[in-house]
C-alpha cells in the first residue's frame, strides 16, 4: 500500500464528507493505493456516524471510535498503531489543509531523502493576535531548545516513512513535537514544504489557550527524556553532587571561622541555614537519581533500541 491517511478530529461532522470526496479524487488521479483512517477523539456531533457512511460507500475509509475525548496526540498514536501504508499523512479535519498536497509529500518521502516532511503554512488565515503570534514564539522557542530547525513545528499536515511511525509514542499533548521525539529517536532527516493554508469553513477551533503551558511542560519533558531517559542519574547525580559541594564548602568555611573565632557563632549566620539547605537538596536529587535508575534497570524496555540495519558476516560462510 503507498499511502496511509490518518485524520483525527472532534465534532467535524459537516466537512467529513467534503474531506473524503477530495482525497479520494486526489489518489485516483495519481492511481496511489491507500487508506484513510478517520479517528473520531469522542465528537458530541454525528461525525461517527458520518464516518460509517462513508466508509460504507468507499472501502478506503476506516474509522476508530473513542469512548471519550483523549486529545490529538492519542488519536494520532492510534492512527499510527494502525496505519500500513509504506507513507504515513496526517492531516486536519477541517479543510485548512489541502488533499493536494498529499502527492508531493508523497515523493519526498520516498525519494528517499527525508524520514519526515513537515507542512509549513507560510500565509496563514488564522486571528493574528491569539494563533500567529504564540505560534512563532513557540516555533521559536522549540527550534532553540530541539535544534529542529522548522517553521512551523505544529502544522498538522506531515509525511513520515512507516518506519517513523511505527517507532514513536505520542501522548498528552506532544503531537506538536513529534518532529523533536522523531529526532531523539535517530530520524535526523526533517524536511519542510510550504503548503497551502485555508481558512476554515465549518465550525470553530477546537484548542483554547491551555495549549501554551500543556505544550512548554511537554517540551521539557521531550527533551528530559530524550537526553536522560535511560540515564537519570547523569542529571539528577549531577545537580545533587553541585548542591551538595556548595553547601558542604560553606559549611566547612564556617566551622573554620568558628575554629579562628571562638566567640563566633555559626547558628547566628544565615549563610548557615543556606549551606544546610543545599546539602538536603543535594541528598534529595542524588536519592532521585538512585530511585530513577532502579526503575529504569527493572523497565522491560530497557535495553529496546532501535536498529536501522543488521550485517552478519557468518550467514554468508
Amino acid at each position: 500500500m503507498n499511502i496511509s491517511v490518518i485524520v483525527p478530529l472532534k465534532n467535524e461532522e459537516e466537512s467529513l464528507p467534503e474531506l473524503a470526496a477530495w482525497i479520494a479524487r486526489v489518489m485516483q488521479a495519481h492511481h496511489f493505493t491507500y487508506e484513510v483512517w478517520m479517528v473520531d477523539d469522542g465528537s458530541t456531533d454525528d461525525s461517527w456516524q458520518v464516518i460509517q457512511q462513508l466508509a460504507a460507500q468507499n472501502q478506503h475509509i476506516k474509522g476508530i471510535k473513542f469512548q471519550r475525548n483523549y486529545g490529538k496526540s492519542a488519536a494520532l498514536n492510534e492512527g499510527f498503531n494502525a496505519a500500513q501504508g509504506d507513507v504515513v499523512i496526517t492531516m486536519d479535519a477541517d479543510l485548512q489543509d489541502s488533499p493536494d498536497e498529499i502527492p508531493e509529500l508523497y515523493r519526498m518521502i520516498t525519494e528517499g531523502k527525508y524520514d519526515l516532511v513537515s507542512g509549513w503554512k507560510k500565509k496563514r488565515y488564522d486571528n493574528a493576535f491569539t494563533k500567529n503570534l504564540p505560534s512563532k514564539l513557540y516555533n521559536y522557542t522549540t527550534t532553540r531548545m530541539s535544534g529542529v530547525k522548522l517553521h512551523d513545528m505544529n502544522c498538522g499536515l506531515k509525511a513520515y516513512r512507516k518506519k517513523v511511525v511505527k517507532s514513536i509514542e505520542v501522548y498528552g499533548e506532544m503531537h506538536r513535537y513529534i518532529p523533536v521525539i522523531a529526532k531523539w529517536n535517530g530520524f535526523r532527516n526533517i524536511g519542510e514544504k510550504v503548503v497551502e493554508h485555508r481558512a476554515r469553513k465549518y465550525g470553530t477551533s477546537k484548542f483554547g489557550l491551555e495549549r501554551f503551558i500543556n505544550g512548554f511542560l511537554d517540551l521539557a519533558s521531550i527533551m528530559f527524556i530524550g537526553k536522560f531517559g535511560k540515564r537519570p542519574m547523569h542529571l539528577f547525580g549531577a545537580l545533587g553532587s553541585l548542591f551538595f559541594f556548595i553547601g558542604f564548602v560553606i559549611a566547612f568555611y564556617l566551622t573554620i571561622a568558628k575554629i579562628l573565632y571562638y566567640q563566633y557563632n555559626m547558628t547566628d549566620r544565615p549563610i548557615f541555614y543556606l549551606a544546610l539547605l543545599a546539602m538536603i537538596i543535594g541528598s534529595q536529587l542524588f536519592l532521585t537519581g538512585f530511585i530513577g535508575e532502579l526503575v529504569t534497570r527493572n523497565a522491560p524496555e530497557r535495553n529496546s533500541y532501535l536498529v536501522e540495519e543488521r550485517m552478519d558476516c557468518s550467514e554468508k560462510e
